[in-house]
């Protein structure tokens, strides 16, 4: 774990350090599509929330996630290699699950590549379960996995 780790929502700057993880540890293989312009255009949208994970001057990992009327998508999650399984992630998607139940939406959904097992089992060990794979999502190239979390379940109220 990181003991100063900090979560703030992004803002304008960090949207070319948010790009290059995306494309570092996300679209490796597939092209760049999370260029800074458009995780620009994710920090001002009012639908969605864009947070960072801070220890201090360095970004360790992001996640963006769109609120819909029903439901909440979470288009990125990414953390730099050299913080990985220290609690990073677990953090961010908590914060972003809080967030959305907030907001009053009771289910998360994302895709993972299906090639990534490792993705696939930390959404699982945080209680999202997959629901159906998708051939070619990712660019044609390759197949997703779609999974879902219902927030409501277990919930009896906010901390």
């Amino acid at each position: 774990m990181i003991r100063d780790l900090t979560l703030r929502l992004a803002g304008r700057a960090d949207a070319p350090a948010i790009a290059r993880l995306s494309r570092d540890r996300i679209e490796q293989g597939l092209g760049w599509s999370w260029t800074a312009p458009r995780v620009l255009r994710s920090i001002l949208d009012p639908q969605t929330n864009v947070v960072v994970a801070r220890e201090a001057a360095q970004m360790l990992g992001f996640g963006i996630m769109k609120y819909r009327d029903d439901d909440a998508h979470l288009l990125l999650l990414a953390v730099r290699s050299s913080s990985c399984r220290r609690g990073v992630g677990t953090a961010l998607l908590a914060w972003l699950e809080r967030s959305a139940l907030v907001a009053g939406i009771g289910q998360v959904v994302l895709e993972a590549r299906s090639s990534n097992d490792a993705a696939r089992a930390f959404y699982r060990r945080l209680g999202y379960r997959e629901l159906q794979t998708l051939p070619g999502y990712y660019q044609g190239r390759e197949a997703g996995v779609r999974l879902a979390k219902d927030l409501w379940l277990g919930q009896s109220a906010l901390p």
